[in-house]
């Protein structure tokens, strides 16, 4: 089943969950919290100009579910994980975990959140070289105050339900990549948390390595604990409960031709918006512009008859990286991207444009 949240947010999925994950040997009681997004913006500078990797994402996640943040690199997903991890804070919207709002924490509060209730899987494992896999696990329990016999006690049981029973002793140096991804897991889960949060988890590993980290992520989304993966690998799509596309698509589908009509001034599209037409200019002149983070705008290009832009937000599925705006009374035709291509067929003899 889709379910498109709203035509300028990102495409989710629903599926059904894999064979064994109600059999996980680290399942959690039932009764955990939804996690809610609302009305989601994440902004920041870079170079000088305004980014939204992050603009306006509602996402509802229920207690149990695995899901993934699927999507190009750069596309926000690290960053949407940083802010559920309350690492970073956002431009606007909220996140809540049951009746918490994760982006109104502070003090006390915050550190509680950062320490019992959230589980962080990086992608380079950031493992401690020095550490054995079990001193490791115990890194954030005894930061904690856990004892040091309660905390190697735990440290031992969850190496052991992610089958690394034979490898407490060892350091990372030691560890396949897959091993080493396996004692970032257990590291995750030492204070048994509501959300676990896994950035590229198979982004280091082989085939045979990945195999066991999959079925691990699966055993983890049960009853009492929501498991939220970003990643740009498409093997992990048959174990998810629901798929959250950040990288929007644009249609493949011929469709008519539009010929619009734009007074001087007017905006044909503004930079962040979605794209899935590449335009061409009849008559007039379109001013292509960016935004500063400042507020400020730099016009990077004044395009005429001929000239074409806005090709790059859907053939590689980005967000608008400037506006377009009449610079007069112009006319343009805009064209899927099937089409463009068909009516493009020598790229080198067309005329250079801006990308926008």
């Amino acid at each position: 089943m889709d379910d498109r949240l709203t035509p300028d947010h990102p495409h989710t999925t629903s599926a059904q969950p894999a064979p064994g994950a109600a059999t996980s040997q680290v399942a959690r009681p039932a009764g955990g919290p939804d996690l809610v997004i609302s009305d989601l913006v994440i902004a920041y500078s870079s170079g000088g100009y305004e980014v939204r990797p992050i603009d306006g994402l509602d996402l509802r996640v229920e207690s149990g579910q695995l899901v993934l943040l699927l999507g190009a690199s750069g596309c926000g997903k690290t960053t949407l994980l940083s802010a559920m991890a309350s690492i970073l804070s956002p431009t606007a919207g909220s996140i809540h975990m049951g009746d918490v709002e994760i982006t109104g924490l502070r003090g006390r509060e915050l550190v509680d959140y950062r320490r019992h209730k959230v589980g962080v899987v990086f992608q380079s494992f950031n493992l401690v070289p020095s550490l054995t896999a079990s001193e490791n696990v115990q890194v954030p329990l005894r930061t904690a105050g856990v004892a040091g016999r309660q905390a190697r006690s735990r440290a031992e049981e969850l190496l052991r339900r992610v089958d690394l029973t034979d490898r407490l002793h060892h350091r990372p140096g030691d560890l396949s990549g897959g091993q080493a991804q396996r004692v970032a897991i257990a590291r995750a889960l030492a204070h048994d948390p509501q959300l676990v949060l896994a950035d590229e988890p198979t982004a280091h590993l082989d085939y045979i390595q990945v195999d066991g980290v999959l079925r691990l992520l699966r055993q983890l989304a049960a009853p009492g604990r929501i498991v939220v993966v970003a990643t740009h690998d498409e093997r992990l799509l048959p174990l998810a409960d629901r798929v959250v596309e950040l990288t929007p698509r644009a249609p493949e589908a011929s469709r008519p031709p539009q010929q619009l009509t734009l007074h001087p001034g007017e905006v044909l599209f503004s930079q962040g918006d979605p794209g899935d037409l590449v335009y061409v200019v009849n008559h007039g002149a379109v001013d292509i512009v960016r935004r500063r983070i400042d507020g400020s705008e730099e016009q990077l290009a004044q395009l005429g008859p001929g000239r074409y832009f806005g090709e790059l937000a859907p053939l590689f599925g980005l967000r608008r990286s400037a506006s377009a705006r009449a610079s007069t009374h112009s006319t343009v035709t805009g064209y899927s991207l099937v089409d463009f291509r068909a009516l493009h067929t020598h790229p080198a003899d067309s005329t250079s444009t801006h990308p926008a």
